[in-house]
């Protein structure tokens, strides 16, 4: 079952899962898609009770302040669970359902999703190139043209100007601003701006880095820099209202000037440390994706889980984050139908 399953990510996830055999339960907001609807907050543990599905993805977001409502429901049932936070907290905190989803036999996966998935799975790809890792420094930057969805906006807005929790190597930070400029290749330079991910403590904490950051970015850059304008009026207080209140008027607003940019966007990953040699050490990794393909890449976490889950593959039970959980070959294998490519 797919909750939000008409949304940017849902959609593709419920085409990825069908297209590997997989029977999908599709529940979204729109009741003019769908035959029979529910709702998330009264209503799921009817449904799985109902469907009896064997997983649930929950791409319904945002997830910023949201509870653990749907897992917990999903664990009580004796469903898997798979979502594709963005969160901190959310994720960060998932572990406390562990000894629930143990007791019941169930797989609870958060964050299955870009990051901390793909950038975990890039860590893990290289670090044996390292005798020690220190730092890394990543970031993603859609194109333009690439289809952005509602909560996604949301969940960025909710942080824009806000102080972010200290992080690895970063006393004080906040969101969209530590202005800086990244050189995709094939894509050129674009600027970025700090955000809040489960990374900032999930990687350091397993990893052992002294420092680590995380930006993103807009293809086009006056609407970067209009975005980072609007966080100091949230750091300066002089906003009267939240700024999620404007996702929907600033994402139309966006929709207007997709002429003016591309569809084509990228992640990089620096690493950097010591060589086996003694010597430093730094790697730099990108994925470049073309053709507004980019919303494929936070898709294939969900994907990949939900379908070893709904096939019976052993998943240890318990709940966590998804780092860790796909090998880097394994989540390129699953891209090479799109027009996505590394280098």
């Amino acid at each position: 079952m797919v909750l939000g399953g008409y949304g940017n990510f849902g959609k593709r996830i419920a085409d990825g899962l069908r297209a590997r055999g997989v029977s999908v339960i599709i529940a979204g907001r729109d009741p003019k898609r769908a035959e029979a609807c529910f709702d998330l907050n009264t209503g799921l543990a009817e449904a799985l009770a109902t469907y009896k599905p064997a997983v649930v993805v929950h791409t319904a977001g945002p997830y910023q302040g949201a509870d653990y409502h749907v897992a917990r429901t999903c664990i009580a049932a004796g469903v898997h669970y798979v979502d594709l936070s963005d969160a901190r907290d959310f994720v960060v905190g998932f572990s406390a359902l562990d000894a629930e989803a143990k007791a019941a036999n169930v797989t609870a996966i958060s964050g299955a999703s870009t990051v901390p998935c793909l950038s975990s799975a890039a860590i893990d790809h290289f670090r044996d190139r390292f005798a020690t890792l220190d730092a890394v420094d990543f970031g993603i930057c859609p194109g333009q043209g690439a289809e952005r969805g509602l909560a996604t906006t949301a969940a960025i807005l909710s942080y824009v100007g806000q102080p972010l929790k200290p992080f690895a190597g970063h006393e004080k930070a906040y969101g969209w601003q530590g202005l800086r400029r990244h050189r995709f290749p094939h894509l050129g330079p674009r600027l970025m701006g700090d955000c809040d991910i489960p990374d900032l403590d999930l990687l350091p904490a397993h990893y052992g880095l002294k420092s680590i950051r995380f930006g993103a970015g807009l293809e086009l850059g006056f609407i970067h820099l209009g975005l980072w304008a609007l966080s100091w009026t949230v750091r300066w207080r002089l906003l009267p209202f939240p700024l999620p209140n404007l996702a929907k008027p600033l994402l139309k607003a966006a929709d207007l000037f997709d002429p003016l940019g591309s569809d084509d966007g990228g992640m990089f990953m620096v690493l950097s440390g010591t060589g086996h040699d003694g010597r430093p050490k730094r790697i730099d990794w990108h994925i470049i994706a073309r053709d507004g393909d980019g919303p494929q890449i936070p898709s294939v976490p969900a994907i990949l889980l939900a379908e070893r889950l709904a096939q019976g593959e052993p998943l240890a039970a318990g709940a966590r984050s998804s780092l860790g959980h796909i090998r880097l070959d394994d989540y390129l294998a699953a891209l090479k139908p799109f027009n996505i490519a590394t280098a």
